[in-house]
């Protein structure tokens, strides 16, 4: 059964999000959350495997809840919620350590599935959403940088994997265009967030982009 805790500062929405989630055989809503220190008290009594996390809340926002969660090195993933689908706001959920992003407006099986595929340890990532958002809100390295130092810690095969990653293909892409199992590929993107001390797929887009891994305007 995965567990999950809602936080937002809107009654109608956290209810609307309970009765979805609370249709699914597979899923319990284990507490509500009206503010970010709501949240973070919730997380720690019950121990959710995913956090369905507002971003603009009284009290604690959802991007220091965000951070302050995953700096506490709880096994419970974040999915953030938002009304946009590119927001300044959302990039800065993502690098504060969530697994992905969720439109308020989702249906009842776009939020099952996001929230299964979180509690799984993925990364929920919309690849043309999430790769405009970067690219839009990184802080991004100075033209003629040498390649950085991150880069140094992978082989050069890591380093392809990563910048498919980046430009946010899945497993089964990268192996096709790389002509490799999925299994491999699967291996080697764990390698990659290993040594580079990452949670997750998330924060490899981040860090591959405000590293110079990938630039913007780079070819998919």
């Amino acid at each position: 059964m995965i567990r999950v805790v809602i936080a937002d500062d809107q009654d109608l929405v956290r209810e609307g999000l309970r009765m979805m989630l609370d249709a699914e055989p597979d899923i319990e809503v284990a507490a509500e959350a009206g503010n970010g220190s709501e949240a973070l008290a919730a997380a720690r009594t019950h121990d959710p495997d995913v956090l369905l996390m507002d971003i603009r809340m009284p009290e604690l926002d959802g991007i220091e809840a965000t951070a302050r969660l995953v700096g506490s090195n709880a096994r419970t993933r974040i999915l953030v919620l938002t009304t946009f689908d590119l927001d300044e706001y959302v990039y800065r959920a993502m690098k504060a350590g969530a697994s992905g992003f969720l439109l308020k407006d989702a249906n009842r099986e776009q939020l099952a599935h996001a929230v299964r595929t979180v509690a799984a340890g993925d990364a929920l990532l919309a690849p043309a959403i999430t790769r405009r958002l970067v690219e839009d809100y990184c802080r991004r390295p100075p033209p003629g940088v040498d390649q950085p130092a991150a880069a140094d810690e992978l082989s050069p095969r890591e380093l392809e994997v990563l910048r498919l990653v980046a430009r946010g293909m899945a497993n089964a892409e990268i192996a096709r265009q790389l002509f490799l199992s999925e299994a491999t590929v699967k291996s080697h993107v764990a390698r990659i967030l290993s040594k580079l001390g990452l949670r997750d797929r998330v924060q490899a887009v981040v860090l591959a982009y405000e590293s110079g891994i990938v630039r913007p305007g780079d070819a998919a």
